[in-house]
This record gives structure tokens, sequence and C-alpha cells, in this order.
């Protein structure tokens, strides 16, 4: 028989971290949480195209797919889970049904990172034999330790007499923003009472936990090609158009794109190339970028400029602009009455001395589409972090975790989950005590 998940979190948490798999790519890692899944013993599993529509997903690759895939088949995954998995459809849902009670959601993510880890001796996952075996791929975000929280609360709930219907998603692509939307717009996310959202660290030591999230900035990703006319720089350069001068116009312009008085806005020209030699008119150039906003509204705004921005710096060079919106995601902010419960039960588990209610998130996460979705249609939300100490900044390649707090993050959500059956329903607060600054639908002119 299997050893209980409980009594190898440590263990499980580094499997996964040294098969770190990136967006919609996550097929070994998909195959392990399904074995895990089957040997807990679950009402229902779903995987893949099963989980949602995959006309849904966002910022899915073109290719790559095969090396990933057949890395996960010289790896032993399961030939079926393969098949289903084909085009990138990876993740799983797992859904415990036992009886009369909440419905309750819980989401975790599951993609690595495209960062090279660190092989610094002094790096635990060095020192302890755990690094990353993928080269150019990493766990550097923490989503080994949210599977791990995913499948050990699956097995503390399974295994205890709740009563009511849990349903964990594992989702994929959350670095991409491309997982959350189809996740939300499943089935498997209707007539949820309750939705459960976890980060470890950001920031925050061993020993404390933030209850709640409040004001993540709205994002999306933006990949824009310049298609211009190539001509030889020395002789001829009246004949071509630059694509390169005009992405440098659009760059410089992006940047000065107006803040806006309703609130903050971000905007940013992450990636950016361009030509093929010193005596040539660049015909072709490729940026991805990213707006942000502390509302839906205002991601809106600054999106819509970013892309009239690009289309007017390539028009002026002779140029034409290809704008792709290729993932976005909203603001969803937690609501307090989970925010009180998480703080309660948290108060009370061992090894963690500081709760904190709420906190600004100052960031962007996918999981907004599932709290929006449980939100609007009359149920509760919360984007709870778990502290951990962490040596180095998330997404860098010494980023590591104290482990420590994998036993934390379990006591917390299953104690919430427990507190959500027993309490509910959870009283919601009046929504006439909600300001106009929280609602992210409101108009924003420009």
């Amino acid at each position: 028989m299997t050893e209980p998940i409980q009594d190898r979190l440590v263990s499980l948490r580094r499997s996964f971290h040294r098969h770190p798999e990136p967006a919609w790519r996550e097929f070994t890692t998909t195959a392990r949480l399904v074995e895990e899944i089957r040997g807990i013993g679950v009402d229902e599993l779903a995987v893949g195209p099963d989980a949602y529509d995959p006309a849904d997903r966002m910022a899915v690759p073109d290719a790559d797919l095969e090396p990933w895939i057949e890395r996960a088949r010289e790896r032993g995954a399961d030939e079926s889970l393969l098949e289903r998995m084909t085009g990138g459809n990876t993740g799983a849902v797992a859904i415990l049904e036992r009886g009369d009670g909440p419905s309750i959601g819980l989401r975790v993510d599951i993609d690595g990172l495209f960062i090279e880890e660190s092989t610094d001796p002094d790096h635990d996952p060095v020192d302890e034999g755990f690094r990353s075996e993928i080269d150019g791929t990493m766990h550097a975000c923490g989503h080994d330790v949210h599977m791990t929280w995913g499948l050990a609360v699956l097995e503390s709930i399974a295994e205890s007499d709740f009563a009511g219907r849990l349903v964990v998603f594992f989702q994929p692509a959350e670095e991409t923003g491309g997982g959350g939307c189809p996740m939300a717009r499943s089935d498997f996310a209707s007539g949820l009472d309750y939705l459960l959202a976890v980060h470890v660290g950001l920031d925050h030591p061993t020993g404390e936990v933030i209850a709640g999230i409040e004001k993540p900035l709205a994002m999306c990703h933006v990949d824009v090609t310049i298609e211009g006319t190539s001509a030889h720089a020395g002789k001829a350069p009246n004949e071509g158009a630059n694509a390169m001068h005009a992405m440098g116009s659009g760059i410089v312009n992006a940047y000065g794109i107006p803040r806006h008085s309703d609130g903050m806005t971000r905007v940013n020209v992450g990636r950016a190339e361009a030509g093929t030699a010193s005596n040539v008119i660049a015909e072709r150039a490729h940026m991805e970028c990213e707006a942000r906003g502390e509302t839906t509204a205002l991601m809106e705004y600054t999106k819509r400029r970013l892309e009239r921005t690009m289309r007017s710096a390539a028009k002026m060079h002779g140029c034409r602009a290809d704008v792709e919106v290729v993932s976005e995601s909203p603001r969803a902010d937690s609501d307090p009455e989970l925010q009180a419960l998480v703080s309660e039960v948290a108060g009370g588990v061992a090894g963690v001395d500081r709760v904190v209610p709420a906190a600004d998130f100052g960031a962007s996460e996918d999981a907004t589409f599932l709290m929006e979705r449980v939100q609007e249609d009359g149920g509760l939300a919360t984007y709870m972090i778990v502290g951990t100490d962490h040596p180095t900044s998330h997404h860098t390649p010494t980023f590591d975790v104290d482990e420590r707090s994998l036993q934390h993050g379990v006591d917390v959500l299953v104690g919430t989950i427990r507190e959500l059956e027993a309490r509910h329903p959870v009283p919601q607060a009046d929504a006439g005590d909600a300001t106009p600054a929280d609602d992210a639908s409101a108009e924003v002119g420009e």
C-alpha cells in the first residue's frame, strides 16, 4: 500500500521539484498527479480536455510539445493519459462527493518556469540532491509546494467524515496566465459555495499566514509582430520599411502611455528582437509585452493604449503591426468573510505565529478567473498566502522554500475546509458596503 501523503510531504514536493514542466507541457506532472489521486481514491477525476474546454485555453504554444511528451513517455507516463493530453491539454480536476454539505473548491497551480536552476553547492536542492533534472526549467515559484498541498488536502478530506463536495483544481499554465480561464468556465466551477486559492512565500516568512489578498493587478500578455520591407542599409535604405525602427518607436511610446487618475497602471516590453544583419534594413520585429491595472477596467484602458501605440508606430514607419492578446486575467479581491474565517483557523495551527487578515498583492494571478466565477455566482472566495523563508525571490535560480511550511499549508487548508463545512452557510457582508473603487467592472474612459 502506498505510504500516506501526509507522511511524505517533503519527498513528494522534492519529486515534483526535480521534474518541472512549463505551461501546457506538464505531461509528466499531470501523470504523477493522476497516479497520486487514484491512490487516494476520489469519486470523479477529469484530466485535460475532460476538465475544461480546450478552446478556452490561452497562451498555448504553437510547437515544442513533442519533446515534453516524449520525456513523459520515457519516464513511464501512462500512454492513455498522454493520448488524452494531446495538444497540450494538461492538468486535472479531482472531486470528492460526500453527501449533503457545502461545495468547496481548492485551486493549486502546477507549471514551472523557463529558468536554469542554480548549481551552487550551497543551494539546498543541489546539496540535498533534488535540483531540477530538466535543463532550463525550474520550479522557481513554489508550484511544487502547491501541488503537494493539493494532494495532501485531498487525502486528508477523503479519509475524514467530511460532508459535502470538494473540488480540487490542479491548474496548468498559471505562469503564462493561460489556465485559469478554462478551469473557471468549466462545469466543475459551477455551484461552488466557496473557493480557496493559495500561494507559498511571496516574501512572507515561515510561520506567517495571510488570510486573503487584496488588489491583485488585472493583467494581459500582448505579443506584437511588425512586418516591414528589407533593403540594403548602405545602397538603398530609403527602399525599406524599417521594422526595427518601428519597434523602437513603439517601445518608447509604450512607456509614455499616460497613467490614469483612477488608479495604478503598468506597461512593460519584456522581450524584443529584430533584424538579421548590420547591413540589412530589418523587415520583421517581434515584442512580448504586458499591461496591468489596479482594476480590470484600468488594465483594459492600458491594453487599448498599448495596442494603438504599437499599430501607430508601425504605420508611421510604413510597416504593419499584428497585435495579439495572448492571455489576460481580471482583478478579484478576497472576501472579508473568508479572510476572517481563515484568520481564525490559522491562528490555531501549530507553527503559525503570525496571522495577517489581509494584504495587498501587487502582482497578478489567473486564479482570479475562478474567484470571479464563484463570486459572480453568489459564493465566497479567498486567495491566501502561507509564508516560507526563501533565500532569494521567486523567479530566480536560487529560489527555494522552508519545508516546514508544507505542514503549515496543509493544516490551514484542511482546517478551513472543515470550518466551512461546520459553519455553512457563512453569512455574507452587505453588498452595499463595497466602495466604487472596489468595482473592477466600472467604466474607465480614455
